[in-house]
This record gives C-alpha cells, structure tokens and sequence, in this order.
C-alpha cells in the first residue's frame, strides 16, 4: 500500500476503491489468518480522535484507515493533502462482494444491526450477489461489550463460522473498539468496520440520495431521518470540526513561514 498521510492528527491511506478492495482480497487470500481491521473515518470520529484515548489506540493498530465522510476529503484537499478518493466503508462493502469471484465464493459474517435485520440483509446479499455466502449472523445484546462471556460466545461463533470477512455494525466507537481490543483473537482475516451498513443492506435504512453524498450532505438525510440520535451529534460536530480544520491550516501556515525563514 501507499505510505498514509498525516490529516487532522491521525494517519488515512490514500486509496482508491479498486485499491481498497484488492488489499481485502489480499488480507482474504494470505494462508495465514491474523485478523486485519479497517476503519472508515469521518467527521464525528475526527472529532472524537480528538479526546478519546481508547479510539486512537484502536486506529493505531488498524490494518487500512479509509476516509468515509466528504467533508474530512475536502479537509484534505484544504490542507495540501488531496486524497485520489473517499472511500465510504458503505460502499467498500458491495465493491467488495462485486469482486467475489464463482470459483472462490467469499464468506462473510455479519455482527451487529438490530434483531432480524442481519438476517434480512444476508438474504438479500445472497440473492443480489451469488459469489457471496453469509456464513452467520449476529446481534448482540445491549452492553455485551462489558459482558466477557458474551464477547467469547461471539468470537466462538465467528470462528465457527470460518468467514472471509466479518462485516461490524456495531455504531462508532463501540465497533472499533471491539474490534481493537480482541482483534488477535478475532478468527477471520478481515473485520470491517461499517456502522450502518448492514442496516442499509437489509433495507432498514435508506442512505442519501447520490446527489447528496457528493455535495457532502448524507449527513444531514441521516440527520433527518434519525433526529433524535443523530442531530444533537452532528450539531457538535459541524461546530467543533471547522475548528480543527482551521487550527491545521494555521499550524501547516506556520510551517511554510518557519521552512521558509518568515518570522
């Protein structure tokens, strides 16, 4: 891969999707299983990186840091750090069951989503995408993160299930922080971390139209069909991210001048 790029104090790969899901494929062909886990930043977890220790120490040990909100993109290209694309973990997902090949069918587990609606989404992956198999499902109980019975039961039924890839939606930055903190026992190559995307594989949800993706405003359509959840959320975050933006571009002004001999 790439050498990653510094951007708003953490380190992204600067990938393209085609790029992405050939290293999965990668991760998925190495004969030997350690599991490799990839995170999909955007605005809130920005924001939260900012203060939340255990959330840096997860994406210091993630295999692919993938930039997912337009927004952090924009950012990027502000900062002198263009990136050749945003690659949205609900997107990376369907990429990757589009590389499934017939003569090596890709299995998946799917951890997460509410009751039912893992199961729903395997039924439709399976009927949209025949090279992919469902291999298990899984939701679990409100607190099993503190719950070392109920985290063991987990990685036992992923082991069981010897998936290629264990698709997480488990909302950030519980998702990650699972993932992190039992990764070296997770028996599968690969474990995405994805939010929402099982529920919007099963249909629960409906993303953004395209047309508000690419002018960055999912996260308003996401605002408004969850206010409740979401909108004290992303209310923080459209004040507090402007501020890190600016306070990088001030330090990476400061830079040149330094660099440059300007007092």
């Amino acid at each position: 891969m790439c050498a990653r790029i510094e951007l708003l104090g953490l380190e992204v790969d600067p990938l393209r999707m085609d790029q992405a899901v050939g290293q999965v494929m990668a991760w998925v062909a190495d004969p030997v299983r350690s599991c490799h886990y990839v995170v999909t930043p955007n605005v809130d977890h920005v924001v939260l990186l900012e203060h939340h220790t255990p959330l840096r120490e997860a994406y210091s040990k993630a295999g692919m840091i993938l930039v997912d909100g337009m927004p952090v993109y924009w950012a990027a290209k502000l900062l002198g750090r263009p990136l050749p694309a945003r690659v949205p973990g609900s997107d990376l997902v369907p990429a990757l069951f589009n590389a499934a090949r017939s003569d090596a069918p890709l299995r998946v587990f799917l951890l997460g989503a509410g009751p039912g609606v893992a199961q729903r989404a395997a039924s439709k992956i399976e009927h949209r995408w025949p090279n992919v198999q469902v291999v298990g499902t899984y939701c679990p109980p409100l607190g099993f993160e503190r719950d070392e019975a109920e985290n063991q039961r987990i990685l036992e039924k992923v082991s069981a299930a010897h998936a290629d890839v264990l698709v997480v939606g488990l909302g950030a930055p519980k998702q990650e922080l699972w993932v992190h903190k039992f990764h070296e026992q997770i028996d599968c190559p690969v474990a995405l971390c994805v939010g929402a995307t099982i529920d919007f594989l099963a249909g629960e949800k409906k993303r953004a139209p395209v047309w508000m993706r690419q002018v960055g405003l999912e996260w308003l359509h996401r605002a408004c069909t969850e206010p409740k959840r979401l909108a004290k959320r992303y209310l923080k975050d459209a004040w507090i991210f402007p501020q890190l933006v600016a306070k990088a571009w001030w330090r990476s002004r400061r830079q040149v001048a330094v660099a440059g001999g300007i007092k």
